[in-house]
């Protein structure tokens, strides 16, 4: 819900420029690690391969992204990018020798990805028309899913760590932001989405994220990301006052329909 949130929230600050807002949403959303620094002994025994798992995730999926976006049609990149909770079906094994890929996980996964393209196909029509973007989609789409298995197979990779790395890609963005982007002054509206923005989908949306793949299968978690693009595009129609598609209805059925045969899979 929180990640499905932040479409809409996008969509309501157009006049904010890209690497300003993810930088300045990093950098709110790591403070939610900030109860765990004052538990756990402040930034005391952190490693340094683990911030940068952290940046190589947050940073490198966020940038990837964003050139996707301003490289090629919109639709058809987060239809790429949407490849993730795929990747991670798919690539769990290599990650963690105790899951398998079987048939039936292997046919969940293929019937969620469709139902995510189907919600993402009736916000818009994607082109076929090729697109050097459509490789920093596919980019974007490999660094999330690599940097989510990875970090719940670390055994040392923790709120700590992600909230520390949050706050360095957010510093990152900021730099990109001042290089490559025009100033801007925010509003008070501005500030109050921004700060939604980054308690929600660009904070705590990743801490849920890595207690879920750490208490449970990365698999199944997979199969249930597929619902964030369907979720996404339903709040969309609210906040544009579009009416629902055939196509989300679709693409609601095929969703639950895999995550549902996923979780009779044996893995």
């Amino acid at each position: 819900m929180l990640w499905a949130s932040l479409a809409p929230l996008t969509a309501l600050t157009p006049e904010i420029p890209t690497f300003l807002k993810t930088g300045l949403g990093l950098i709110i959303g790591a403070t939610c690690a900030i109860p765990v620094w004052t538990r756990e002994a402040g930034l005391a025994r952190l490693r340094i391969r683990d911030v940068l798992l952290g940046i190589y995730g947050l940073l490198g999926y966020h940038t990837f992204l964003f050139l996707a976006f301003d490289t090629s049609p919109k639709v058809s990149a987060n239809l790429i990018n949407y490849l993730w909770p795929l990747f991670i079906v798919v690539l769990a094994p290599v990650f963690n020798r105790q899951l398998v890929l079987g048939p039936r996980l292997s046919l969940a996964a293929l019937l969620g990805f469709v139902g995510a393209g189907l919600a993402i196909l009736s916000a818009g029509s994607a082109e076929i028309t090729f697109y050097p973007g459509y490789f920093f989609a596919l980019a974007a789409a490999l660094v999330w899913s690599t940097f989510s298995l990875a970090s719940a197979r670390s055994a040392t990779f923790s709120a700590r760590s992600l909230g520390l790395a949050a706050l360095f890609s957010g510093a990152i963005s900021i730099c990109a932001h001042l290089l490559f982007e025009k100033s801007t002054t925010l509003d008070f509206p501005q500030i109050l989405l921004l700060v939604a923005m980054g308690l929600g989908p660009l904070g705590a949306a990743f801490y849920f994220w890595d207690h879920a793949l750490r208490q449970g299968n990365p698999q199944q978690v997979g199969l249930l990301s597929f619902l964030t693009p369907l979720l996404s595009t339903s709040i969309l129609l609210v906040v544009t006052g579009q009416q629902l598609s055939i196509l989300l209805v679709a693409s609601a059925l095929l969703i639950a329909g895999g995550s549902l045969l996923g979780r009779t899979a044996k893995v």
